[in-house]
C-alpha cells in the first residue's frame, strides 16, 4: 500500500517551481555519482570538479549505499525490525530502504522524509511497496521533529521498535544548531528496542582531499556541509548500544565477501546502535 499526498498535479507544479536548476545541489550530485539520471548539467559539472579534487568521492557514495543495504538486511533479517523512519532520503536509486527491507520481510513499513523538491517530484517512483507492506513520504525538514512524528504515526506504530535512518543527512546540520541534541531528540521519541543507523562524511589528516572537496562544495553548492571527525560521529550514538564493529568506514561495516583483505577505508563513516 502507498500513501502519497504530495503526488497531485497541483502540488507537482508547485514542487517543480521550487527546483533551482541553476545551482548544483547535493542530492542531484549524489544521484550523478551513483549513476542516476535525475540531475542537471550544473550538477554533473560540479560533481566532476569535486571528483577531480577527491577522486574517491564516487566510491564513498557507493559504499554508503552498500552500507544501507547491509544494515537494513541485518535489522530485518536478523533482528526482526519491521518499521523504518528514513530521514534525508535523497533521490531514489537502486536498493532503497523499502526495497531492501521488503525483499526480506514483505510486511515491512517505511516512511521516507525529505524536504528536497526534486526528491518529492519522484515520490511516485519511490513509493512502491509490496501489497503486504506500506510506504509513505513526508515533505518535511529534519529539524521539525513534532511534525515528522505526527505524520509518520499514520503509517508506523511507535509503540513497537523502529529503525531510524540518518544516512548522510546530519552533515547538513551546523554545529551552531546542536546536531547532537537534534539526533538525541529523534531517538528519544522511539521505544526501547529501536535502532539508530547513521552515516556521516569525515575529516581526517589521512584524507586531505576530502577537505578540499568540501571547501569547494561550500563555496559553490547548496546546502552547506559540516564535516566532523570519526570521534565526533561516534558521539551521535552516545547512550546507545553500538553493534559491532562500531563506528567505522562504511566500507568496513560488516562487508560481504571481504575474505582476509580489509576493504579500503572511505571518508564516509557509519554505525548501527540499539536503544535499550
Amino acid at each position: 500500500m502507498t500513501d502519497n499526498p504530495a503526488a497531485t498535479n497541483d502540488v507537482a507544479v508547485s514542487l517543480r517551481a521550487r527546483i533551482n536548476t541553476g545551482q548544483p545541489h547535493t542530492a542531484r550530485i549524489w544521484n550523478y555519482w551513483l549513476g542516476g539520471k535525475d540531475n542537471y548539467e550544473v550538477d554533473r559539472a560540479a560533481g566532476d570538479q569535486i571528483r577531480q579534487l577527491h577522486p574517491g568521492i564516487g566510491e564513498y557514495a557507493r559504499h554508503d549505499r552498500l552500507f544501507l543495504g547491509r544494515a537494513v538486511r541485518h535489522l530485518v533479517g536478523d533482528l526482526g525490525i519491521r518499521q523504518f523512519l528514513d530521514i534525508g532520503t535523497g533521490l531514489p536509486t537502486a536498493d532503497n530502504t523499502h526495497e531492501v527491507a521488503q525483499s526480506v520481510a514483505p510486511e515491512t513499513r517505511v516512511v521516507y522524509v525529505d524536504n528536497d523538491p526534486l526528491v518529492l517530484t519522484h515520490a511516485r517512483a519511490l513509493l512502491t511497496s509490496t501489497p503486504e507492506g506500506r510506504t509513505d513520504y513526508l515533505d518535511e525538514d529534519l529539524r521539525n521533529i513534532d511534525a515528522i512524528f505526527e505524520h509518520a504515526a499514520k503509517t508506523l506504530d511507535f509503540s513497537k521498535p523502529v529503525a531510524l535512518m540518518l544516512l548522510g543527512v546530519v552533515i547538513f546540520i551546523g554545529d551552531d544548531e546542536d546536531p547532537y541534541r537534534l539526533v538525541r531528540q529523534l531517538v528519544d521519541r522511539l521505544p526501547a528496542g529501536s535502532y539508530l543507523v547513521l552515516s556521516h562524511t569525515v575529516t581526517s589528516p589521512s584524507m586531505p582531499d576530502v577537505d578540499e572537496a568540501v571547501k569547494f562544495w561550500n563555496e559553490h553548492g547548496t546546502p552547506k556541509l559540516t564535516q566532523r571527525t570519526p570521534e565526533d560521529v561516534t558521539r551521535f550514538f552516545d547512550g546507545l548500544e553500538l553493534l559491532e564493529p562500531g563506528v567505522v568506514s562504511c566500507s568496513r561495516w560488516r562487508p560481504e565477501g571481504a575474505g582476509d583483505t580489509e576493504p579500503e577505508e572511505v571518508a564516509m563513516f557509519g554505525g548501527v546502535a540499539r536503544k535499550n
